[in-house]
């Protein structure tokens, strides 16, 4: 939501020492596509009637087809919304997990979404070379509607000698 003036952002080329707890960033929007949802139905073979099936979905009481929920980690989670926003100085080391993940509302073809990135902990490992960043992340619509939220976890090397 390029539109927002953020206060106290991530810092772009952050290291363990410039990232704080509370720091939020917003990424772009981004409009789920018939296409999105074809191909992500194709590469989980998650068929299920009520993503691929008009008259089950309205049997439903839904006047589309809904979108897999998986389909909003992966995007939320992925490198299209979420990366732009964690440009770190330090190498990633990699994922550690996610966890309280909910859906919260739909996802229909049609909708534009972004998220919202907030530190939420931080802490050096044992040996003091790495760090453990959790990070809370609200997808969320073009209604303003939080879809899914949840804390991803990951680790990165610091790059700066430790003494």
């Amino acid at each position: 939501m390029s539109g927002k003036t953020q206060t106290n952002p991530i810092p772009l080329g952050f290291t363990y020492d410039t990232i704080e707890v509370g720091q939020k960033s917003v990424s772009q929007g981004r409009t789920v596509t018939d296409a999105d949802h074809s191909l992500f139905m194709m590469l989980t073979g998650g068929w299920h009637p009520i993503h691929c099936d008009s008259e089950y979905a309205q049997d439903a009481g839904l006047e589309k087809l809904l979108v897999q929920g998986t389909f909003g980690v992966a995007l939320a989670l992925g490198s299209h919304l979420e990366a732009p926003l964690l440009q770190s100085a330090d190498p990633l080391v990699g994922a550690l997990g996610i966890k309280d993940w909910s859906y919260r509302g739909p996802i229909f073809v049609g909708d534009t979404l972004h998220i919202e990135v907030e530190i939420a902990a931080k802490k050096l490992t044992s040996d003091g070379r790495r760090y453990i960043v959790d990070r809370a992340i609200r997808l969320i619509n073009q209604k303003g509607e939080i879809i899914q939220e949840g804390v991803a976890r990951s680790m990165w090397k610091r790059a700066e000698s430790v003494t």
